[in-house]
Formats: structure tokens, sequence, C-alpha cells
């Protein structure tokens, strides 16, 4: 039996990106898109509470769901799909997910689900501006995804791929690497009403990279393709140490001296 791999991703059902990966993952198995109805960035791991959802079948193999990825990675495992998956797949995004927007990420997000239900599961983004060169992303999918197939992850484990939107023959490789700091800069903007009431935008901003040795931006930077793997384990173990050290829990006040 062919291993069964379930394909989603925030930018929505539609999306360019989706249909290249759904494409690349037929190489691999038999391959379901469970994905938004419309585009869904930057909703992290939101899960839909307040209504009921509705999955449509748009054609064979294909849904389209009215929630969040996450939502519609949830759905499609423990309802929709006819059997578990082997491997989810999230993306082919459009524009990067490096460093700190993983917290942001509705791409890197339905991985995370699918990583909480016990599925192996990796999300994947190309970096730059359009025009996207999906074909560039779609050989690194498959090389991912094969390998997750043949050799599993860790427990509470997903990767998260990142190729720099240039030509194939410019790709210098893969690097393994660890995330980086990504900084945006004035990127609440302050716009005026026709009837003169003060209203907020949220995103765009010039953005910072911290650049450094094994990291997902310096390799994007260098023209590799980066893998992170992310695990879901946010303990911080030094942290956990050192308050150990510090902290009498049990006297009332608070913080020990040096």
């Amino acid at each position: 039996m062919k291993p069964l791999i379930l394909v989603t991703n925030d930018d929505g059902v539609h999306s360019e990106g989706i249909l290249a990966l759904f494409e690349a993952m037929r190489t691999l198995g038999e391959v379901y898109i469970v994905a938004p109805d419309r585009e869904r960035s930057a909703v992290s791991h939101a899960l839909t509470l307040h209504r009921p959802l509705k999955a449509e079948l748009l054609r064979d193999c294909i849904y389209a769901v009215n929630g969040t990825p996450t939502d519609c990675v949830a759905l499609a495992i423990n309802k929709i799909l006819p059997r578990r998956p082997q491997i989810v797949a999230s993306g082919i995004n459009r524009g990067a997910n490096l460093g700190d927007d993983v917290t942001y990420s509705g791409t890197v997000s339905a991985a995370i689900e699918g990583t909480i239900l016990n599925t192996p599961s990796f999300a994947i983004s190309l970096v730059g501006d359009s025009p996207f060169l999906f074909e560039s992303a779609v050989p690194y999918a498959v090389k991912t995804a094969a390998y997750i197939l043949e050799n599993s992850l860790p427990y509470d484990t997903l990767l998260n791929v990142n190729v720099p939107n240039i030509t194939p023959k410019e790709i210098r490789g893969i690097k393994l690497t660890r995330l980086g700091k990504r900084i945006y800069d004035n990127a609440i903007k302050e716009v005026i009403s026709p009837r003169g009431d003060t209203h907020y935008w949220i995103g765009g901003g010039q953005h910072f990279h911290e650049h450094g040795e094994g990291m997902d931006m310096q390799a994007i930077k260098e023209g590799y393709v980066s893998i992170t793997p992310i695990h879901l384990d946010m303990t911080n173990y030094e942290a956990l140490e050192y308050l150990g050290r510090t902290w009498d829990l049990n006297d009332g006040q608070g913080l020990k001296g040096n």
C-alpha cells in the first residue's frame, strides 16, 4: 500500500504553492489536500472553537475548509482521510518562515499540529518575493518527505525547510540549521480614516536578521536550503536549573541573594 501523505498550507487551497507540493508528493504516495478555503497567513496555531467548520470536496482528494491550517490538519487526520497519514507536508509557502516567524506562521503551525497528532511533519517555504520559483523548492520537498518515510523523525520534532527563491542551479546545497532572530522595525502603521479615526495596520516594516554560523537565515543568505528541526518541548532547561538554584520557593521571599 502506498504511503498516505496529507498536504496543507496557510496560503489557501487554490495557491500555486500547494498545487506544486501536491504534485511533488504524488511521486511518493497517495496524496490528499485539506487546506483553508482562503489565505490564512500568520494565524499561528489557532483552532476554531466558536463556530462549526465545513469541509468541501472540490475534486478527488482535495478539500477546502473554512478554518485555519491547524483546523485542516485536525479534521483531516481525525475525520476526512481514509486512514492515518505517514506524513503531513505544509506549504509551499510564499515567503520566509525563518527565526521568530515560526511562532506566527500558519504553515509551520500546520506541521506542529501534525506532530502533536503523532504524524511526522514538515513545513516548506520559499524565501523571497514574487515571482516565486516553486520549481526550486519541489526537489527539496521530495527529498525531505523521502527521508521522513525512510527514517521517521525524533519524538515531538518537525522539520522547518526554507528554500531561497533563486533558480535550482543557483542553490548551493542543504544545511542543517538552528533558528535565528528576525526582528521587524516599525511594523505597525498608523493610518487615518476618511472620518478622522485612527487605525493601526500590523505587518510590513523593515526586518532585521541575526546572522551567524549555523543559523537558518545565514544559510539562506549564502544560497543554501535551510532545514531546522523544531522541538515541541519549549521548556528552557538552563533556566529551569538556574531558577532551582536561585529561587527558594518555600521561604515566601522570592529570589535568593548572591
